[in-house]
């Protein structure tokens, strides 16, 4: 069976992801490619019930209090349910696919829980739940957008005076977020991901230069 493509936007709280993300449709939609878009977790479906109560904090107010593993399957549980019901036919037939967050997201933000010794051990469990026994696609590429912890701080409290909005519990411990960091390059390291660096000498690089590089990416991929 022909399947099509499927890239994923993964990166660190406050890297700008979601600008990046909404650049490359745009591109892509001057091109004449179509594509079909997805954003992980499905905050409005049912399917995310058990995120939306860990993220309020309904299992315990730090990230730690719920373990990797049983995080991880909330999540792992609502791209199951986007992929049965909304995006698999497209796929199998062909078509390309965007997503903002993927299974990804597990191994940035949940294997950052598991002492450093074991965090191998997660990402190969991870890549087998999620990709042979719960028979996900894998993506054709991953980018990955880091950033410096303490530049995302000051981006991530901009966007919550830009929007009105309040940081759930990942976003609002720092010390959470410098170890996340530190396992995504881990991750993106062990699985073979492509990495953005966002920054330079301190400063944020401009959303155009990053988005040419990400570019480049794509058009590799779709080429092949």
């Amino acid at each position: 069976m022909r399947m099509g493509k499927l890239i994923v936007f993964e990166g660190t709280d406050g890297s700008g992801k979601s600008t990046q993300f909404a650049l490359l449709t745009k591109r892509l939609q001057s091109m004449g490619i179509a594509f079909k878009t997805m954003e992980f977790p499905q905050y409005s479906q049912p399917s995310s019930a058990l995120i939306r109560m860990y993220l309020g904090g309904e299992f315990g107010t730090r990230p730690s209090d719920v373990n990797a593993y049983a995080a991880s399957t909330f999540y792992a549980v609502d791209r199951y349910a986007s992929y049965r019901k909304v995006w698999r036919e497209y796929y199998e037939k062909g078509g390309l696919m965007l997503s903002d967050r993927y299974t990804t997201s597990n191994a940035v933000h949940q294997a950052s829980k598991e002492p450093e010794e074991q965090r191998e051990a997660f990402f190969r469990w991870l890549y087998e739940f999620e990709y042979r026994h719960m028979e996900l696609p894998k993506p054709d590429v991953v980018i990955y957008l880091d950033v410096p912890t303490e530049l995302t701080g000051k981006m991530m409290r901009k966007r919550e005076q830009d929007t009105h909005t309040h940081a759930d519990i990942h976003e609002q411990n720092m010390d959470y977020l410098r170890l996340c960091r530190k396992t995504g390059l881990e991750a993106a390291k062990y699985y073979g991901w492509s990495i953005i660096n966002c920054a330079e000498d301190g400063r944020m690089r401009s959303i155009e230069d990053i988005h040419n590089e990400i570019f480049a990416l794509v058009q590799k991929c779709l080429e092949e």
